[in-house]
């Protein structure tokens, strides 16, 4: 064999090794006993995703779960598309909703750690639309919010943005939601002619609900991160995320909006008819009032409005991805994103009583005691979930990650989203 053959099969043979890696096709694999899980108790999961879909609560399901940066668990069931018969397979792509926000957070600490601003600063130095809010009034006696408007106390700073106490919310408040929509401001859920700038300036004009720092509201808080990540660096917010995060990580079918080559992977969204059963969701705009919503955003439209809070796709084994970055201290793959201190930073509680239910860190739901967790967890473990039923979470006491995704309007009857972190953490067993 020449020396030339050699050095043939040498480059031949390392290609092959870490072509899987370099194709962004997620973590590497590894037999459940090997990384001290249980196979068999694993599988009560795919149990559970089979449950669901027999029952007529899912069409399908994608879980992944790994330990020791190494999947042990990736299984798909039912149908990404009942209506054309389209199998669930593990590539699929789902929209992830507010599991968007964890990304922004990490842009923003990347920019943070950049040294262009501090937490502690207001983001009127950055997004001056934010100076001088207004917030609602309480009635004295109830304590209830009134049409009066009082100015803000304070200012809102970037750390009231990261972990929602700023006092900006939803569509769905009854105190502004009502404003939100007649303003056209979006939640990243439907079609809009705006830019995101567009929409941030819009959202600083209507009152806050609370005191910035005195309580904790879920909100478009991470939107106006997005914003702010634009405004820093110069770059629009969907570009920032790909150049900085997705392409160093490998997130090759993460983004806002979907090339055409890739909507027939996009699965399609179901819910619950009058009588219960389950049907697919039309291309029509869906909910009434101010929080309605349209499945086909990742599709069609001006494809202009990127929302840092709920506007992404993504895969189970990009996010995955995403994942094992945190779990590891901020860098996979020889590519550091985030430094380890800045990690721990973001995944301890900074909200205290004002979340009496769980604790919030900058960008996460953090575990504070078990009692409170009232599931089998870790303290110090994180998570969050999408409008649309997806959910992560990410145990670093127990090098355990895990990414469940489904496609489903907002129903009380599935529960798989609930139960798959506790069902990963039954498969411990050393």
């Amino acid at each position: 064999m020449t020396r030339r053959t050699n050095l043939v099969l040498c480059v031949l043979s390392i290609w092959i090794v870490l072509a899987p890696v370099a194709s962004g096709q997620g973590l590497p694999s590894a037999p459940p006993r090997s990384v001290g899980l249980s196979q068999q108790r694993l599988e009560r999961i795919g149990m559970l995703m089979r449950e669901h879909v027999d029952n007529g609560l899912l069409a399908g399901a994608v879980a992944l779960v790994a330990r020791d940066g190494k999947v042990a668990y990736l299984k798909s069931v039912g149908l990404q598309d009942r209506e054309r018969n389209v199998p669930m397979k593990p590539d699929a792509i789902f929209r992830i909703a507010s599991m968007s926000k964890p990304i922004t957070s990490v842009a923003v600490m990347m920019l943070y750690e950049e040294g262009w601003f501090r937490l502690s600063d207001p983001v009127s130095k950055y997004l001056p639309e934010f100076k001088d809010m207004k917030v609602l009034a309480s009635d004295a006696a109830g304590g209830k919010a009134t049409e009066q408007v009082v100015p803000a106390k304070r200012e809102i700073t970037i750390r009231n943005l990261l972990t929602h106490t700023s006092g900006l919310t939803y569509h769905w408040d009854p105190r502004v939601g009502a404003k939100y929509a007649q303003a056209g401001i979006t939640h990243g859920l439907i079609q809009t002619e705006d830019t995101l700038a567009d929409g941030i300036r819009k959202l600083a004009q209507i009152p806050l609900v609370h005191q910035p720092g005195e309580a904790f509201t879920y909100s478009l808080s991470v939107d106006v991160l997005g914003r702010l990540v634009e405004v820093v660096s110069g770059m629009s917010f969907d570009e920032f995320l790909r150049t900085r995060i997705f392409e160093p990580l490998r997130m090759n079918d993460t983004s806002f909006y979907l090339p055409n080559g890739k909507v027939s992977r996009l699965a399609a969204i179901y819910g619950p008819d009058e009588s219960g059963a389950l049907k697919r969701l039309g291309d029509g705009v869906l909910g009434e009032g101010a929080m309605r919503v349209c499945v086909t955003y990742p599709y069609e439209g001006p494809k202009r409005y990127f929302s840092g809070g709920g506007g992404l796709c993504s895969t189970v084994s990009d996010y995955a991805r995403f994942c094992q970055m945190l779990l590891n201290g901020g860098a996979l793959d020889g590519v550091r994103l985030l430094s380890r201190k800045t990690v721990e930073l973001m995944t301890v509680d900074h909200v205290g009583a004002l979340s009496p239910g769980s604790g919030f860190g900058l960008g996460f739901g953090v575990t504070r005691s078990l009692r409170e967790a009232g599931e089998l967890t870790s303290v110090g473990a994180y998570r969050w979930g999408g409008f649309w039923y997806t959910t992560f979470f990410i145990d670093p006491a127990e090098k355990l990650l895990g990414v469940c995704m489904v496609q489903l309007y907002p129903s009380g009857k599935a529960t798989l989203n609930d139960k798959f972190e506790a069902l990963a953490h039954q498969a411990i067993v050393n």
